[in-house]
């Protein structure tokens, strides 16, 4: 059994494999006991304490030490002597924001419902998972909350979200509403988050926590790149390996805060969900709304531990369709190739030569729709471009095809070009505010995903493009970010509602078109990783990691990525020299060991290179499509950082330990090297490793601890590669 009541002591205990979550009810109020290392049955062997504090009200008359402001309340509100930051908050008619929510029951039941009109973690078989659903009333209010727990079977991850209901005869306004709120009796933590920006996403920053609110979120209308809806809670003596790590990951692409708060008694209380800045949601009678889910994973085997738990599941139980369990297509994109000046000629060229090298998809980018000769237009005119593709989409596609290459195409379907057909029919039908200018970003203005009428538009557009030719795979970009967040449709009183109802239309017409269109592959984008986040990820089971492709850069932005996200969603691609982003020069090999460590394939002009260069072309996509089976379904190890050191390091080890690769970079090259050791990790000890390039046989024990010798050359930049199978044990 995954959960279990007793009704005795009136105490939740959820158990996943190697951890557990504790909760138990005391005046009506659900209080947190306990979240760590599995426990076989809890006792209570570490009660809550009621000390009486000073400046504390106490909700129990008769017991002063009962009070609010230091019970670890399972989802807090604020207003009734809880002073630290609430979960949720609710305001009435008569404009007061009061409420006191206590037990009303429970259920206990097989398996997990889907979330409505939201994307979430799943199961294929109830027996996978067990859920527990928690009611709570304030019936002065009339509201119920149903907090939903869902225990997974084969990973060491519960999920949690939260559902309102008004079953009161007047309005409520939801003003806060968390999916997670978690308390912690001490603060011995560091907090890690991520950081960055545009060709600069998911930098590492563990710092430790301080007596004080510390919050990262996005008001942008997109999880962002500036930072990631996760973070976790780390133990100081926590690193890559070993200690106990507490992971938060919020399934969800529109504007989040997770608040991290330290009290005056060192403890910690954190959240995650909806941001509420600019956020209310209006609960007439009878309505309900529901929260987007948390995933929380706790290892005790470090970082690495938490990155594997997210990585299994995230791969297996939150991507869905056709393609989440099959081996992605390597690719090649014209986009930096020919940017917009590209023609059927240029096409037809380029993919020739990625036929000659094993390449299996071609990819068509921006500019091959409306009048789109760069991007100051026709965003939203969703028809091919006669005058660059002069035979039309379908003809190019079937030489294409004709090629044995897969073809795939890329759309901004979120966006409007003041300067197109669709803005001068429906100028309202991009997100504004009346009176007010609208904001430009990359010359192009964001569509109201809130409104039916866009949403049909677009699924009408899309569809008979995607039905005009044979597409096998879709690039759907995202680039800019919202303002003047308005809909011309909303009531005033619904306003600050269209930020969430943007996603949960999005969600919807990307539900709609990939049911519509289950044979082709979705690729997520937005600038790169603006909306890397789990939500996307339900639908679309890869993102495109960032518009940086410098191999160097990439080591950084591809590292801090998989603290979260499997290296099978990571579009990584080999593109030119001199870097476009960063104009570095970096070598074909390097480039390719990078990206063969994500989702693999190319970004530049194939016709340009040389004869050598296509060679090695050939031989890297021969490589990768050899080891794709490690890359993307194989357990990842994280072994040097980037952000500690000059030279980063991984291995990808297959689940039964059967094959391994190890892949070293070193960036900076230094008179008096020191001579350095690649320490594998994930093998079986008992077991002898062959070496595919020498045919030396290792011990497994052998190959994690004392090691492999670093070459030393000289030279920046470069990388190195070891390919273990075992042939013993």
């Amino acid at each position: 059994m995954l959960i279990d009541y007793d009704s005795k002591n009136k105490v939740f205990h959820l158990q996943t494999k190697h951890s557990s979550y504790v909760m138990g009810l005391d005046h009506g109020y659900l209080l947190h006991h306990y979240w760590g290392k599995k426990i076989t049955t809890y006792r209570g062997s570490r009660p809550i304490v009621y000390a009486p504090r000073s400046f504390a009200p106490y909700a129990d008359p008769t017991h002063r030490g009962f009070s609010l402001s230091t019970l670890p309340l399972e989802y807090p509100a604020y207003g009734n002597g809880d002073f630290r930051h609430p979960a949720y908050q609710v305001q009435l008619e008569n404009g007061s924001t009061v409420t006191d929510l206590h037990y009303a029951g429970h259920v206990i039941y097989s398996g997990k419902k889907k979330l409505d009109g939201l994307p979430s973690t799943y199961v294929e078989q109830d027996q996978e998972a067990q859920s527990l659903d928690i009611i709570l009333e304030d019936s002065v209010a009339g509201l119920t909350v149903v907090l939903t727990y869902c225990v997974f079977r084969d990973f060491d991850a519960i999920t949690r979200s939260v559902r309102f209901e008004n079953r009161g005869t007047k309005s409520l306004r939801l003003l806060r509403a968390a999916s997670t709120s978690v308390n912690f009796r001490d603060d011995q933590f560091d907090s890690l988050t991520f950081y960055g920006s545009h060709n600069n996403e998911r930098n590492i920053n563990r710092r430790p926590l301080y007596p004080d609110m510390q919050v990262i979120d996005s008001t942008r209308g997109a999880s962002s790149p500036q930072h990631d809806p996760f973070f976790a809670l780390m133990r100081k003596n926590a690193d890559e390996t070993q200690g106990e790590v507490f992971g938060f990951s919020l399934v969800y692409s529109g504007n989040f805060a997770a608040q991290i708060e330290v009290d005056q008694y060192r403890t910690v209380r954190a959240s995650i969900g909806i941001n509420p800045f600019d956020f209310s949601w209006l609960l007439n009678s009878g309505a309900s709304f529901q929260t987007p889910e948390t995933v929380m994973v706790y290892s005790d085997c470090g970082l690495g531990g938490m990155s594997r738990t997210y990585h299994q599941l995230y791969r297996s139980r939150l991507a869905r369709g056709k393609h989440r369990d099959r081996l992605r297509p390597i690719l090649i994109n014209n986009w930096e190739a020919t940017y917009f000046k590209l023609s059927e000629e240029k096409l037809l060229a380029i993919a020739k030569e990625a036929q000659k090298a094993g390449i299996e998809l071609f990819v068509l980018d921006d500019g091959w729709f409306g009048h789109r000769n760069n991007d100051k237009s026709s965003l939203g005119d969703w028809f091919v471009d006669r005058q660059k593709l002069p035979h039309g989409l379908s003809w190019l596609s079937n030489r294409i095809h004709e090629m044995g290459l897969l073809f795939g195409l890329w759309f901004e379907p979120e966006m409007i070009s003041p300067d197109s057909d669709l803005y001068r029919e429906h100028p309202d039908w991009s997100l504004h505010v009346p009176d007010r200018p609208r904001s430009l970003s990359r010359y192009q203005l964001v569509l109201d995903m809130s409104r039916a009428d866009v949403r049909d538009y677009l699924l009408q557009a899309l569809s008979a493009i995607l039905s005009s030719a044979n597409i096998n795979y879709v690039k759907w970009d995202m680039n800019r970010h919202m303002t003047e967040i308005g809909s011309a449709l909303l009531p005033p009183e619904r306003q600050r509602e269209t930020a969430h109802r943007y996603m949960l239309g999005l969600y919807e017409l990307i539900d709609k078109l990939t049911r519509a269109f289950p044979d082709i592959l979705f690729e997520s984008c937005s600038s790169g990783g603006g909306r890397f986040d789990p939500g996307m990820l339900y639908y679309m089971p890869q993102t495109w990691t960032s518009d940086n492709t410098d191999a160097i850069c990439r080591l950084k932005i591809q590292y801090g990525t998989s603290v979260v996200y499997p290296p099978i969603t990571m579009g990584a691609h080999v593109s030119a020299v001199p870097n476009h982003q960063v104009g570095r020069i970096t070598s074909l090999k390097t480039r390719g060991d990078v990206a063969m460590s994500g989702n693999f394939g190319y970004e530049l002009d194939l016709t340009k290179l040389t004869d050598e260069e296509k060679q090695q072309v050939r031989q890297q996509v021969t490589f990768y499509k050899r080891i794709r089976p490690l890359i993307q379904f194989g357990d990842f190890y994280r072994i040097n950082s980037p952000f500690e050191d000059d030279d980063t390091a991984w291995c990808f080890v297959s689940p039964d330990q059967s094959e391994a690769i190890g892949f070293y970079f070193k960036v900076l090259a230094s008179p008096a090297q020191v001579l350095k050791a690649f320490r594998f990790q994930g093998l079986n000890p008992q077991a002898l490793y062959e070496n595919l390039a020498t045919g030396e046989v290792f011990g497994g024990d052998e190959l994690m601890n004392a090691g492999l010798n670093v070459p030393d050359e000289k030279g920046d930049f470069r990388s190195y590669v070891w390919q273990f199978k075992r042939v013993q044990g």
